[in-house]
């Protein structure tokens, strides 16, 4: 191991300036930092609850940096981590990592150890109100406040950088909408470069703990998310371990993420997603029923639209993300209105993409490690598309025939929550 030890270094927030500085070290060789700047007009809050929410952050934002070279031991200067706490991120790192172990050819048991360095705390009330629903940019996040604000009036919407490319998406959404602007290390880019470790890091997590200080920043109750069943689906299987790369979207997270937000701050910070019930398949059907004619000129669920030198919107018609999309809208949304989010293309038709089909309908290869929906519904839009493309008809699978995309599973959302979801379905 080049270095020994993770430390979690310190965190200091400054009101003034509304930003969030996180400290890390390899060794107290290396330091990172990274910052938060909340760019919105705070409302009264308890100094204490904010402690809480900002420490959760400071320990899981952690990972981007402790990734680089996987110490073996976890050291905290600043910060209170109790027996739950700690098995808490333990956890989520160790699984939230599981891509990374995968891509690095690691150990996918390789164990962190976060220590314990305090008693058992008692929860502390927030005093917020109302709903924070994140904007993502993709169509999953716009099914969900569609639906919330046909009876909410106390919602709210935020995000986490793209601010180029989301702010005709937020203008057309119209709500009350708060900023954050996360800054990394610049020195991970060199690292990469060099002799560090890179891979996918449990981002929904840390997206989580954002949600949650806003939520004391902001005076709200209830952080929305837009995580659906299909997230659960692991995506391969390494070394006899099950890996997902959407594990911090999984209903597994959801419910470890609840459990501390109860041994934090009671029942006075609430974190779920609203589209847990349904299937990306169901999703689309939604979306194009309440969403797509508003919003189709300026959303996105392609990734390339983030990267850091765009400020635009787009669809790039050559990932997974592209295909999948144009898969489970084709039954729902007219070819002229689908083909025109792609300049004209048809990604169903374009020879390039059928290795990629292959995979996403469990033909042959492994599920791409994407934000992709479960290979039963893959299967399921393309058995609806190809009776509107025949010449799909090379795409050869089986579909129980007890298969109904359109069942709602399991979700632990708020129970008035959930009534109000299923009176607008």
């Amino acid at each position: 191991m080049k270095y020994q030890q993770f430390i979690f270094k310190d965190y200091q927030f400054d009101e003034t300036t509304k930003t969030l500085a996180l400290t890390y070290a390899m060794d107290d060789v290396l330091e990172f930092t990274e910052t938060y700047t909340f760019d919105f007009d705070f409302a009264p809050y308890d100094s204490r609850t904010l402690k809480r929410a900002v420490e959760n952050l400071f320990f899981m934002a952690g990972v981007s940096y402790f990734k680089t070279y996987i110490p073996p031991e976890i050291v905290v200067k600043k910060g209170e981590l109790d027996e739950e706490k700690a098995q808490f991120f333990s956890k989520t790192y160790q699984r939230g990592l599981g891509e990374f172990w995968y891509v690095n050819d690691l150990d996918p048991n390789t164990p962190i150890n976060f220590p314990v360095n305090a008693t058992k705390s008692h929860p502390i009330a927030n005093t917020g109100t109302g709903l924070l629903a994140s904007v993502g940019g993709g169509k999953d996040s716009l099914v969900t406040i569609e639906l919330l604000r046909k009876d909410r009036s106390d919602l709210t919407t935020w995000s986490l950088n793209h601010k180029p490319q989301l702010s005709p998406l937020v203008d057309r959404i119209g709500l009350p909408h708060l900023w954050v602007e996360r800054t990394w290390d610049p020195q991970l880019q060199e690292l990469n470069k060099q002799d560090a470790l890179n891979g996918h890091v449990p981002i929904s997590a840390i997206f989580a703990c954002v949600g949650t200080v806003i939520a004391v920043l902001a005076g709200k109750r209830d952080i929305v998310m837009s995580n659906e069943q299909s997230a659960n689906e692991p995506t391969l299987v390494y070394q006899n371990v099950e890996i997902n790369h959407q594990y911090s979207k999984s209903q597994e997270f959801e419910l470890d993420y609840q459990a501390l937000l109860r041994h934090d701050f009671d029942d006075s910070i609430r974190y779920y997603s609203l589209l847990r019930p349904f299937s990306e398949l169901r999703i689309a059907e939604i979306f194009s029923q309440v969403a797509f004619g508003k919003y189709k000129d300026v959303f996105s669920s392609c990734n390339r639209a983030y990267v850091h030198t765009s400020n635009r919107m787009s669809w790039c018609g050559e990932c997974s993300k592209c295909a999948f999309t144009f898969l489970i809208l084709t039954p729902f949304i007219r070819r002229e209105e689908l083909e025109a989010l792609w300049s004209g293309k048809n990604l169903l038709q374009d020879p390039e993409l059928e290795t990629t089909y292959k995979q996403l309908l469990g033909i042959s290869g492994e599920k791409p490690l994407e934000c992709i929906g479960e290979i039963q519904e893959s299967r399921a839009a393309m058995t609806m598309a190809q009776q509107q493309y025949l010449d799909l008809l090379h795409y050869h699978f089986e579909l129980p025939a007890n298969y109904d995309w359109r069942t709602m599973s399991a979700s632990h959302m708020p129970e008035e929550m959930l009534r109000a979801l299923i009176t607008h379905l």
